[in-house]
């Protein structure tokens, strides 16, 4: 069984206090949450652990559902890491492991993982058709020999801190307010690949970035962005759409760096989206195009002088 290879690597040499999810994101409301696992931890002179599923549970459920990932899986782990989490269980979510009866799933993280203390949120539930809520947790719990501990959702102005809501906001192009529930910019990144090469012979070239095509990407438009290119740092604005002025259908991500000039195809650039300029539209001519992405610049320049690169 999969399940039990993925575990069967993983030999912590203590008990741990363990908490189980997806954590797409690793947003301002799991840090919450991991936040309490590593305290606990500390208290009962455990291990902190997580154990997180890849892909996303309901695309394997609901197979006609996509779920767009807010970061990808490298970077889901290299955050867990970098916030103190000692062990990490990247378990594959198949159709097998969703039909696992909630007691046998628990069995095995038990048998393999040595939870001391189970760490979850109030609508936490595990198992075939989510049949482990959290009382019957609390009954297997007693005969198996750990603990369930309920910390409460992370508020923020008023909204509950979710994926659910990251995505929206992202779909709205609401670039400020997925940053605020993420806890830090909203990124994306790729190689450099050949584009249409039209850029240029308009006084703004570009350059095409070829993104994981199962992330999140935030609503077509034109955003201020900082781009990151080995080690140096540009100011730069990004169009996300599919350049409607030329009759384009494939969506891009297209990033002009300001006062530079070289060759990036091949490099790998991550840009983050500081906010959202304007909505992506037709013009009528390419002077039109041309005297907006003049606007354009100038508009980023004037963000970023607030906010240097």
């Amino acid at each position: 069984m999969q399940v039990v290879e993925e575990l069967a690597r993983l030999t912590p040499n203590r008990e741990v206090v363990l908490t189980i999810g997806v954590f797409d994101g690793v947003h301002l409301g799991h840090q919450h949450l991991l936040n309490q696992v590593m305290d606990t931890a500390r208290e009962m002179k455990a291990l902190s652990g997580v154990v997180t599923f890849y892909p996303h549970p309901r695309q394997v459920i609901y197979q006609e559902e996509r779920v767009p990932s807010l970061c990808t899986l490298d970077e889901r782990l290299d955050i867990l890491k970098s916030l103190g989490i000692e062990l990490i269980a990247t378990l594959s979510f198949t159709p097998k492991l969703a039909r696992m009866e909630a007691r046998q799933f628990v069995s095995l993280i038990q048998e393999h993982l040595r939870m001391k203390e189970l760490v979850v949120g109030p609508d936490f539930a595990l198992g075939r058709g989510r049949e482990g809520d959290l009382d019957t947790l609390g009954v297997i719990g007693q005969e198996q020999g750990f603990g369930v501990r309920v910390v409460p959702p992370l508020g923020l102005e008023g909204l509950v801190v979710s994926s659910t809501a990251i995505r929206r906001a992202l779909a709205e192009g609401d670039v400020v307010q997925a940053a605020r529930l993420l806890g830090r910019r909203v990124s994306l990144y790729g190689p450099v690949i050949p584009g249409a090469r039209r850029g240029k012979g308009l006084g703004f070239p570009t350059a095409n970035l070829d993104i994981q095509t199962d992330l999140a990407v935030p609503a077509n438009g034109v955003y201020v962005t900082r781009a990151y290119l080995g080690s140096s740092i540009h100011a730069s604005v990004t169009n996300i759409g599919v350049n409607p002025t030329f009759g384009g259908q494939r969506r891009t991500v297209e990033v002009h760096l300001l006062d530079f000039d070289g060759d990036v195809y091949g490099q790998t650039m991550r840009i983050e989206l500081l906010r959202r300029l304007r909505e992506e539209k037709r013009f009528t001519t390419v002077d039109d195009l041309v005297a907006q992405m003049q606007r354009d610049v100038a508009e980023t320049r004037r963000i970023l002088e607030q906010s240097p690169v």
